[in-house]
């Protein structure tokens, strides 16, 4: 029987297998590249805001604590937004007429609230409780970042499940005692994660990397 195909078929549909192969594998690579950028995850992006608030002024400049506008930070799942109240605690008597301020007086008279954006907001199936990691030794800029050093607040981290995973696997790398929890600067030290990991109660990784622990 006469051969149907020539034999140089053989070649091109050995190229043809290789070459899909290769094609699947660089839009995996694609994908996964553009699952991990600022487009998808908004990393680094600063979010406009209603007022420009620069946390390098009240943070780094002039020295105010995360706890005094975020009072809930320690007791509570959630860091609360400040009210509009702790804003003009200050301004009431500093800026009292800038008209970037208008906006925040506005909001102290009519009892509206300033309609914030916000800047770090994990997905609704994601358990994450703001108090239990402040008394685990959890300092705020190993999640937010130097904040102290931001004019306009981004997000630090891409906040993906495998950022989660990195700290939840190694907790001992980022621990550090209670009072310096709200310290922006501060370097753990290796040497004291033995001892903090003991008295703070810090779980096994493979309790802290169970799915439950953040999928509830």
């Amino acid at each position: 029987m006469a051969q149907i195909f020539h034999p140089s078929t053989n070649t091109f549909s050995k190229l043809s297998i290789f070459g899909a192969i290769f094609i699947l594998g660089f839009v995996a690579w694609a994908f996964g590249e553009l699952n991990r950028s600022s487009y998808a995850t908004q990393k680094g992006v600063a979010r406009e805001q209603p007022v420009p608030f620069s946390h390098a002024h009240h943070v780094g400049g002039l020295g105010i604590d995360c706890r005094y506008c975020h009072t809930s930070v320690e007791v509570s799942p959630f860091a609360n937004v400040p009210a509009t109240k702790t804003c003009m605690n200050c301004h009431s008597q500093i800026w009292s007429t800038s008209p970037t301020l208008e906006i925040v007086r506005e909001s102290f008279r009519t009892d509206r609230s300033l309609e914030w954006t916000r800047v770090h907001d994990l997905p609704d199936f994601v358990y994450f409780n703001h108090s239990i990691h402040v008394k685990k030794g959890v300092g705020c800029e190993t999640c937010h970042g130097r904040v102290d050093l931001m004019p306009l607040t981004w997000q630090h981290a891409s906040l993906q499940m495998e950022w989660c995973l990195d700290c939840h696997r190694a907790p001992e790398k980022y621990l550090r005692p209670r009072e310096q929890v709200f310290t922006m600067g501060y370097q753990p030290d290796p040497a004291q994660a033995p001892k903090l990991i003991q008295e703070y109660g810090i779980r096994s990784a493979s309790t802290l990397t169970s799915c439950n622990t953040c999928h509830r």
